[in-house]
């Protein structure tokens, strides 16, 4: 067997996994090693594909690009946020080895025909669940569909460590038997290395904080969408976009993003206001600098395109108080109106 974890790391690792309704957790330093060894343990390399979305955080990709593998994308639905299952088979070559969905903003991607898709074509299944611990999908956790899944517990996540640190979940104990030596060194045991691996370790600190916030997740997480559905009604009848939670999911709104044409202008308004705001993520990445020689270009995957020149996210984490809430929406009903106004104006010029 590979060089046991900590105690810490080890319980944290079987409470996640539980949590998430899967068999086997492996602990690792981040959640991008994460997504990097379950595709090593997939056998994805050199000469493979991997199918993914190019509205994700920059990891997604560059995960696939550290096994040598090429990233292949498909846009995303302009609802959700997440991968159009209806896409990918187009997608599909001799070469295809992987899908990897995205749980984005903490909402599952439609999983049950992306599952279908891979299972005809024989491909396997790495969920990207890095924003969305705890998510349901049709009553199955993020992290226990897929062949795999793949977490973060950076700090700033709905469960972060106090530092780095993130987990793949499976059931294959065959895959996870690879990851725990894959992370250690390539190591069956002390000194015996089997494989050409990597210091991915999950520190036993971090295991031991993980451990304890975890009792409080599902609390956390309640605020959080009860913050959102607060501020669901609130926007109501503003004529601001608000997140789509599609009536299946349980979305546990790591980010809680509106949309405007007029991004720039409404970031600006909010900070006069005092209400701090961001962007996730405002390049999709086939648009990056850093992956130019894939290929792509502008207009390839417009719903991706879109959603990055639009999305502004607001507030959002489990403390966020009713009167909190109440004053960001006072603010982002007051710029929606003033930009209506300014519009309004220049048609009348």
């Amino acid at each position: 067997m590979p060089v046991h974890p900590g105690s810490e790391v080890a319980a944290f690792e079987q409470e996640f996994a539980a949590y998430c309704q899967a068999k086997l957790g492996i602990g690792v330093n981040t959640g991008t090693s994460a997504l990097h060894l379950a595709l090593l343990a997939a056998g994805v390399g050199p000469g493979d594909e991997v199918i993914t979305v190019p509205f994700t955080f920059v990891a997604t990709v560059s995960a696939i690009d550290y096994t040598g593998a090429k990233p292949v994308f498909v846009d995303i639905d302009p609802q959700t946020f997440t991968m159009d299952a209806v896409q990918i088979e187009a997608a599909i070559t001799e070469k295809t080895k992987a899908i990897i969905p995205v749980h984005l903003y903490g909402q599952c991607a439609d999983m049950d025909p992306i599952l279908a898709i891979a299972k005809r074509h024989g491909l396997i299944v790495i969920e990207d669940a890095a924003q969305a611990h705890g998510a349901e999908y049709k009553g199955r956790r993020a992290g226990s569909m897929g062949d795999m899944g793949c977490f973060s517990f950076y700090p700033g996540k709905n469960l972060g460590a106090y530092g780095e640190a993130g987990m793949v979940t499976t059931d294959n104990a065959e895959f996870a038997r690879t990851i725990r030596m894959l992370r250690d060194w390539g190591a069956e045991k002390k000194y015996h290395h089997v494989l050409k691996g990597y210091n991915f370790r999950m520190e036993g600190i971090q295991g031991a904080v993980l451990r304890v916030k975890l009792r409080h997740l599902e609390r956390w997480t309640e605020q959080r969408r009860a913050a959102a559905a607060h501020y669901d009604r609130l926007l109501t009848g503003s004529g601001v976009p608000t997140p789509k939670a599609m009536p299946h999911n349980r979305h546990v709104y790591h980010i809680y993003a509106i949309r405007t044409a007029h991004r720039q202008a409404w970031q600006d308004a909010l900070l006069a206001q005092g209400v701090q705001n961001g962007i996730h993520y405002p390049t999709p990445v086939h648009l990056l600098p850093a992956f130019a020689d894939l290929g792509y270009v502008a207009g390839q995957f417009p719903h991706s395109e879109q959603a990055a020149n639009e999305v502004l996210s607001l507030p959002m984490y489990a403390e966020l108080t009713h009167a909190q809430r109440e004053e960001v929406v006072r603010a982002v009903k007051n710029v929606a109106a003033n930009s209506s106004k300014d519009a309004e104006l220049v048609r009348t010029r």
